[in-house]
């Protein structure tokens, strides 16, 4: 296509939405002219879908729960006064405990205010939260964060060295709607530990984001935590931002929660426009599906260009596959959906995999994230009446271009600057994607039976470990193989595998008192009880 038409294409398909400070250029997705108008009727379709979430219906029919994150940011639209002034109580309590906390009120055991935040979750109750601390966090964050997400005894001692002898400084927020979520668990009791080595009292610096009456709930209220904030199961992990799993660390950070509210709320107006051409989401959605033929027949690559929005594309990693990933439909029928999200940072990718995108195998489109504001302030020239800022437009305009002229399609995302308000009017704009992604292919976006499974499985391991270690130990100075414990045990024959490498594990750690003996290959090895 010559530049003449690409412009007169880029004019007709540029989606402008001023109130937000955003833009989406579809212009280089090679779609046909009467495509958006096919799609129409299915379109008008996930409107109306939209429209029934928003007003209470059941969104999630196998948990027969509402899906209400579209609340959070306009608690007049929520279909109860119950829920509304939970949402506002709960928002009022967040900037009022977190003042307390930044003005010394509440403070910690041992010194006289609190300087770091430990967020301990895992999924929705970490990714969103980390990604919007590093996209808005200063040096002049009131409370400095880090985040323990994972089970991951080596990644726990690596966040504590990190804290040193802030320890007894630092306030801790475990965040897990059930309060039985492993990771978070174990996570929560290793800080507790860690705080006790310290002759500190963990229950005098934790905070609980959770539902009420779980778990963890009954723990905060029987050990007499410093303070409560409820999760709500309308609320899913990947779409709660907006609720106290991702406020309440934002406020005690020193980000404005009300401007970030605003933001998401101003983009959820605009975007229940039932005008496709003038609905991002909308379009975007579109996109998506024509990309990848409703299939997932290629990926997403997100591309920002902008260090803080580096964490993005993790993000929506989470957002996108756990809510498109799927294997029935609605109808029950199998589909085995799903869209596979990747990206890195502009200009990095210039050095990373830019190289095959432009001329390795086609299977993906790409999403640029341009942000026009280089910083706060005056930059310095590095050439003449040029800045570090206008190189990295340049990249971003040239990589985009080099992609479209070796046949790659892509999408232009632009927002004025990275404010609390941009960054949540961003958010806002993916979540309702998925939505209407979801109505176009005809799936339930909002449970995810995969992940359960995944947990599942776990617990049968861990509960496979204490029959293998026990029968170790009940055989002192006995050496095994593999399968000769799992059969001992009656195990089928393909547990022999899972026992070998819970057996190399055992041995690999003190914690169990198992040694090795290797054989001539690992499924040789033998083990025995060092108890």
């Amino acid at each position: 296509m010559d530049n003449k038409k690409l412009w007169e294409r880029y004019k007709k398909y540029l989606c402008d939405c001023p109130s937000i400070g955003m833009t989406l250029d579809i212009s280089r997705m090679d779609f046909a002219d009467d495509y958006l108008v096919r799609m129409e009727p299915a379109m008008q379709k996930a409107f109306q879908s939209m429209a029934l979430l928003e007003a209470g219906a059941v969104a999630n029919p196998d948990e027969n729960r509402m899906v209400g994150h579209y609340w959070l940011r306009s608690p007049e639209r929520a279909p109860s006064p119950e829920i509304r002034r939970e949402i506002e109580d709960t928002v009022k309590a967040i900037i009022k405990f977190a003042h307390a906390v930044h003005t010394g009120s509440i403070k910690p055991e041992k010194r006289a205010t609190f300087s770091r935040l430990l967020c301990i979750g895992i999924g929705g109750s970490a990714l969103g939260p980390q990604f919007v601390s590093d996209a808005l966090g200063t040096s002049d964050d009131r409370l400095k964060l880090c985040f323990l997400d994972n089970t991951d005894p080596d990644g726990i001692d690596l966040v504590l060295s990190k804290i040193g002898n802030d320890l007894a400084e630092t306030l801790t927020i475990v965040i897990s709607k059930s309060g039985e979520t492993i990771e978070t668990r174990n996570g929560m009791i290793e800080i507790a530990e860690a705080y006790r080595r310290k002759k500190l009292k963990f229950e005098k610096h934790a905070v609980a984001v959770t539902g009420v009456g779980s778990k963890l709930d009954n723990q905060a209220i029987t050990e007499k935590w410093l303070a409560r904030f409820p999760m709500w199961d309308w609320v899913g992990g990947r779409t709660s931002i907006t609720s106290a799993v991702g406020l309440l660390p934002m406020a005690l950070q020193g980000i404005d929660i009300l401007e970030f509210i605003s933001g998401s709320a101003l983009c959820d107006t605009f975007t229940r426009n039932t005008v496709t051409f003038a609905n991002p989401s909308a379009l975007l959605s579109l996109m998506w599906h024509y990309a990848t033929d409703g299939r997932g027949g290629r990926d997403m690559v997100i591309l920002p260009y902008k260090d803080r929005l580096q964490l993005f594309a993790k993000y929506l990693q989470q957002l996108i596959m756990e809510s498109i990933g799927k294997e029935k439909d609605l109808d029950n029928r199998t589909v085995n959906q799903g869209i596979t999200v990747y990206g890195n940072k502009g200009a990095t990718d210039q050095h990373a995999y830019i190289q095959q995108l432009r001329e390795g195998v086609n299977n993906f489109f790409a999403t640029f994230i341009e942000v026009l504001e280089d910083r706060d302030g005056h930059s310095v020239e590095v050439e003449p009446g040029v800045t570090s800022g206008d190189y990295l437009n340049s990249y971003l305009q040239g990589t985009r271009n080099a992609l479209y002229e070796n046949g790659r399609q892509s999408l232009t995302i632009t927002i004025n600057r990275i404010d609390a308000r941009s960054v949540g009017a961003l958010i806002a704009l993916y979540e309702r994607a998925v939505g209407f992604y979801a109505s176009l292919v005809n799936i339930n976006a909002y449970h995810q039976p995969g992940v359960e499974a995944g947990k599942k499985m776990a617990g049968a391991v861990v509960a496979l470990q204490a029959r293998v270690l026990s029968f170790l130990h009940t055989h002192p100075r006995h050496l095994f193989t593999a399968e000769e414990v799992a059969a001992a045990l009656g195990a089928e024959e393909y547990h022999a595998e899972m026992v070998l490498k819970i057996l190399r594990h055992a041995s690999a750690n003190k914690d169990h008192s198992v040694g090795m003996s290797p054989g001539k290959h690992a499924a040789a090895s033998r083990f025995e009880s060092l108890a």
